[in-house]
């Protein structure tokens, strides 16, 4: 047995389906999610020497998505639309699901939601990170994660019509999650 630490890298591939999970909730577009999360891994491989051995890399890598979405949507905001809506037509929609809260309700209420919302409902929730880990990942405090979770949350109920004794069939467990405000189970 070598003293030698492990190679950071090697722990990358365990969170592959989590990044692209994450990349999907925020760009809501598999393609584009995938090109993110390949985006991300070169960061991290090209910087690994940034990384401290010993701390989160699940965190670490979230945050350089994250910080890659930010930067791709500024980059947007100066390219032109989709007036024709040529990309839109080709986007697919999941099939709807038997139950009270239809996902596809979900789905557009949950898009409605601002990004800082629906990104911490995704960490905390879908992703089932602490609230600490949110807020490291998006570089906020503890508490603002909470109140963005818990306005969320209160807005999806808002949106979605639901109250206390209504009953929620959801056959989805990280949509669940986000709107339960459990822990998720997606990893």
């Amino acid at each position: 047995m070598s003293g030698a630490a492990p190679d950071p890298r090697e722990e990358m591939l365990e969170h592959l389906p989590a990044l692209r999970a994450f990349a999907l909730s925020l760009t809501r577009n598999g393609a584009t999610a995938d090109d993110m999360v390949q985006d991300t891994v070169v960061k991290a491989w090209t910087n690994i020497e940034k990384f401290k051995v010993g701390t989160n890399m699940r965190a670490w890598l979230f945050t350089i998505l994250r910080n890659t979405y930010y930067s791709s949507r500024r980059k947007a905001n100066r390219e032109v639309s989709d007036a024709d809506g040529i990309m839109t037509d080709s986007l697919s929609v999941k099939p709807d699901h038997d139950g009270h809260l239809n996902l596809s309700d979900f789905k557009k209420a949950f898009e409605m939601l601002p990004d800082e919302q629906r990104e911490a409902l995704v960490l905390v929730g879908a992703a089932g990170h602490s609230y600490e880990d949110a807020a490291q990942i998006c570089g906020v405090a503890v508490g603002t994660i909470k109140s963005r979770a818990n306005r969320g949350r209160a807005r999806l109920t808002e949106l979605l019509s639901l109250d206390g004794d209504s009953p929620l069939e959801i056959t989805d467990n990280a949509t669940m999650a986000v709107v339960a405000g459990g822990g998720g189970v997606m990893r």
